[in-house]
């Protein structure tokens, strides 16, 4: 890579990093800057997601408040994330080789209508909020988690805006304490599906460890301003990112 590749990498994973733990979907902001330096969509989706895996520990840390009482709500979760991050790496992996670059376009195409949706699925989650008080987990969510955990673990792009949807409307949390589990399961699926590209696929490590540093920190910094910060421009942002991503896929 050029002296200005390396500052575009380090700077998408900052920005990705601190998008994937206020809003969601980092993944549309660095998986096209890897193809713009010329990776291949597969190579550049297995760097984007080691990448990555900073980012949500550092969520995780940030909303570490939110997060205390719910180890064992946590450990369940996790462990449908897990199974199906695993099983979303290897079809990546085992999927015919060509099927990444049919399937990458739909799915960048849906990962952006979800970001622009975003509003109206929170606005779903505060008006199911004031109907019940009595929503607890069940097998639905679990399903709808493993099912997320699949679609994370073959590309990642707005899992963390369906996880946000589902637990939304399925448990009696409000909505900070919702994506901070949201950060703990997009970074269990992130793990998983790192450690099978690890062993069996083929990772471009200078783009990895670069998107790794800015993540981190780009996380840290998400963590403490999504609160404060209205996800409007950062939504926009995605939303102009993807389709860029989208156009370049299918031409």
């Amino acid at each position: 890579m050029s002296a200005p590749d390396i500052v575009f990498v380090l700077l998408a994973g900052f920005a990705a990093g601190a998008i994937n733990v206020a809003v969601g979907s980092g993944t549309l902001v660095t998986f096209p800057v890897l193809l713009a330096i010329g990776y291949s969509p597969l190579v550049a989706n297995v760097s984007n997601t080691l990448g990555l895996v900073p980012a949500s520990a550092a969520g995780a840390i940030g909303y570490r408040d939110e997060l205390r009482n719910r180890r064992s709500q946590l450990v369940q979760f996790a462990s449908a994330s897990a199974t199906g991050g695993v099983l979303g790496a290897v079809l990546l992996l085992t999927l015919p080789a060509g099927a990444f670059e049919v399937i990458v376009p739909v799915l960048v195409a849906l990962a952006v209508l979800l970001v622009a949706l975003q509003p109206l699925l929170s606005a779903r989650v505060r008006s199911v909020d004031r109907g019940s008080t009595r929503r607890t987990a069940g097998p639905v969510l679990f399903g709808a988690i493993f099912a997320t955990g699949v679609y994370g673990g073959y590309f990642g792009a707005a899992q963390g805006v369906i996880l946000l949807g589902v637990m939304g409307l399925a448990l009696s949390s409000d909505l900070q304490e919702i994506n901070a589990i949201k950060n703990v399961l997009a970074g269990v699926v992130n793990a998983v599906a790192a450690l099978v590209f690890v062993v069996s696929a083929d990772v471009a490590w200078g783009p990895v460890v670069l998107i790794a540093i800015g993540s981190a920190a780009g996380g840290t910094l998400g963590a403490k301003i999504a609160r404060r910060l209205p996800p409007i421009a950062l939504r926009a942002l995605v939303v102009v990112v993807g389709l860029t991503a989208f156009v370049q896929l299918v031409r």
